[in-house]
């Protein structure tokens, strides 16, 4: 039996042909990450010790059956090691079916895991849309399959990067689509959701700033009116319900002000809005946080980069981050979720 007392963070390896193996073994690799947490990893062994072949790592890998069986100490990794793999057909870089089901797996396995009580938190690496397909994984990625499988509804996604905070109105939307979304009943759910977001997560100054829509939110009218006629009145809504929200705020300044500390959030109103904020704070620090959910999950927000995988170059600073992010929230969240 483990004696570790620290949250269990379970780490599904993503796509075996990505990076997601390389820079799970090269985060755990740093002694820090035991410090704040007890990973453990659902995966495929070789494929691991394939991944630290090509990024000079060495680590023992101990299998495992169950979380209560891992050790948790820096120079292992606790696998749980899923037999779905054909390691001997696997190629590095392309897109195959066999590894858009593994994929899956891990995932299904760590969600598992999670629903019983037996992980605090998922930190996910990269998964590949085209290889879900060819699997034909009934998803388009970890948010989708995540919902269906703790038959969750529209889990709200936050960035988080630095101090900053961004949650967003909209995701996988054109921006066509994502305008006429932009409803002043939405915005007030929305805004209303972001806030019990932070109150799980233990944001104590709750402040939400609107992101604009048109240049200069408007400017009352000159410029487009929806801020006048669906986000303007979206906001008024949820304020009336006692949210501590503002706006909306002209998006060339709202993200600055909030990595400033101005607001603990902001609400982006369509998915580029809020990415090329976040990514040009600090591109690799970039978390995503998926809450809605019955435990806390965070990403990597980057993809399976094909382009490198098997080079042993791709970095694991952002995997750090976000094993790092979920040990900081878990506790907070577990006890929320106890209260509930």
């Amino acid at each position: 039996m483990s004696v570790q007392t620290k949250n269990i963070i379970v780490i599904p390896m993503g796509d075996p042909a990505g990076i997601g193996p390389e820079i799970t073994v090269k985060a755990l690799d740093k002694a820090e990450i035991y410090d704040v947490c007890s990973p453990l990893v659902i995966g495929h062994s070789e494929v691991l010790r394939r991944a630290m072949e090509v990024t000079n790592t060495s680590l023992e890998i101990h299998e495992i059956s169950d979380p209560s069986e891992g050790k948790y100490v820096h120079g292992k990794i606790d696998v749980i090691s899923l037999d779905n793999l054909n390691v001997e057909e696997l190629e590095l870089g392309t897109v195959q079916a066999q590894c858009g089901k593994a994929a899956y797996e891990y995932i299904e396995k760590a969600i598992s895991l999670a629903l019983d009580g037996k992980a605090a938190a998922l930190a996910t690496t990269p998964i590949n849309k085209e290889s879900l397909k060819a699997a034909k994984v009934p998803f388009i990625g970890h948010t989708e399959i995540l919902e269906e499988l703790t038959k969750s509804h529209d889990p709200l996604t936050m960035f988080e990067v630095r101090n900053m905070r961004i949650f967003f109105l909209t995701r996988h939307l054109s921006l066509k689509d994502a305008i006429a979304a932009m409803t002043k009943e939405r915005v007030c759910d929305y805004l209303i959701r972001c806030d019990e977001a932070l109150q799980q997560l233990g944001v104590k100054n709750r402040k939400i700033a609107v992101a604009g829509l048109n240049p200069h939110s408007g400017e009352g009218g000159l410029f487009g009116r929806e801020e006048l006629d669906e986000i303007g009145p979206g906001i008024e809504m949820a304020v009336a319900k006692g949210i501590d929200a503002l706006g909306p705020v002209p998006a060339d300044s709202v993200f600055h002000h909030a990595l400033n500390g101005r607001y603990a959030a902001v609400l982006s109103l369509y998915h580029d809005q809020g990415h090329i904020a976040a990514k040009m704070t600090d591109f690799e620090r970039t978390i995503s946080v998926t809450n809605g959910l019955p435990f806390l999950r965070t990403s990597v927000d980057h993809g399976t980069a094909f382009d490198i995988a098997g080079k042993g170059i791709a970095s694991s600073l952002s995997m750090e981050e976000c094993i790092k992010l979920a040990a900081k929230y878990s506790e907070h969240f577990l006890t929320t979720q106890a209260t509930k």
